[in-house]
This record gives structure tokens, C-alpha cells and sequence, in this order.
């Protein structure tokens, strides 16, 4: 990567933001607006970054990770290096970006899932709702991360530790999403 890619992704990191074409005018170190205008235009071709209405913002190869292969996590094996690939983490675990939301997770009632207090979670407002799925739900007024189970006429919702107990609706349990991804930072 280059290194006006890289001061521009470590200025969105700490401000959260594009910098504005005055700033990437001192940032970047060019004598004018219209080399940045011009390098600007070259990163929108490129993906990395994209115009919404009258704003610079980050494009789907804004956080790009190199893929570079398989690691063999049974018996050690020689990893070759394939660095042909490049891999954006919205296009792997997001299918519908507009129906897509993130949370964090707060308790450990899911831990024999897999999902851990602090852990975020992807959740899709879009996909299929089966029975067996992890789901974000509002069950009487409270909301929850659970299992939901179906059998002939009752749904609820059922922890992933036996330390909890299943939750069955008085009022009422509406589906928020699907639980699609979970990340965890090490």
C-alpha cells in the first residue's frame, strides 16, 4: 500500500472520518487542490474511496486484507504464500449492507455458541428466519440474543449455557435479525 493510502486510512482512524480535500492538501503534501482532486478521483476508480452526495467516504476497498493462503491447523505443513488476493471483510461477512447493523455483547448466556461477553455481532434484518437460528429478538419489551426455537405452535428462546433458562413470550417476541458473523479482537 502506499503512503498517502496509509495517511489517509490513519486520519479516518483517529477522527473516524475522510479528511476534506483541504486537508489531504497538507496531509498528503501536494501544492494544490487540484492534485488532490486528482488523486482523489483515482482513489474513487480504485474502490478505495467513494462520493456520497457531496462527501468523500470509504469505498469497499477501504479495509482490504491481503489473503494470502491456507494454514493447515492439523499437522504442520509448508504455507505458500499466494498474495494474488486481496479479501474486504464487509464482502465476507455482510451480504446486504443496508439491512446489516453491529452490535456488541454484553453477558455470557451465549458462550456454548461460540459468542463471548465483549464480542460483536453482525445481525441481518433481511435474512431467514428458521428455527435453530441465533436471532436479536424483542421479547416482552426486553431485548435479547438467544437461539429461537419453534415446535408446532410455541417459539421461544433458548441460551447457549445451562446456566440460563429458556425464555417463552407473554406479550409478545418480534424478530430483530439474524445473527450472521461474530468477531472477536484478541
Amino acid at each position: 500500500m502506499d503512503q498517502k493510502k496509509d495517511k489517509i486510512k490513519s486520519f479516518y482512524i483517529a477522527h473516524k472520518r475522510i479528511p476534506s480535500y483541504k486537508e489531504m492538501e497538507g496531509l498528503l503534501g501536494y501544492a494544490s487542490k487540484g492534485g488532490v482532486l486528482y488523486y482523489v478521483k483515482k482513489l474513487i476508480s480504485d474502490g478505495y474511496l467513494s462520493r456520497d452526495k457531496s462527501k468523500i467516504v470509504r469505498g469497499p476497498n477501504f479495509f482490504n486484507i491481503q489473503k494470502l493462503g491456507l494454514i493447515e491447523a492439523g499437522f504442520p505443513t509448508i504455507a505458500e504464500e499466494d498474495v494474488s488476493n486481496t479479501l474486504s471483510l464487509d464482502e465476507l461477512l455482510i451480504d446486504n449492507k443496508e439491512a446489516t447493523f453491529m452490535l456488541s455483547v454484553k453477558g455470557d448466556s451465549m458462550k456454548d455458541a461460540g459468542i463471548l461477553d465483549g464480542d460483536m455481532i453482525l445481525i441481518d434484518r433481511t435474512a431467514t428466519v428458521k428455527n435453530g437460528k441465533i436471532v436479536v429478538a424483542e421479547i416482552d419489551g426486553e431485548y435479547t440474543l438467544k437461539y429461537l426455537r419453534k415446535d408446532g405452535t410455541r417459539t421461544w428462546l433458548e441460551p447457549a449455557n445451562k446456566a440460563f433458562k429458556p425464555i417463552y413470550p407473554k406479550q409478545g417476541l418480534i424478530i430483530q435479525g439474524v445473527v450472521t458473523a461474530v468477531i472477536r479482537k484478541y
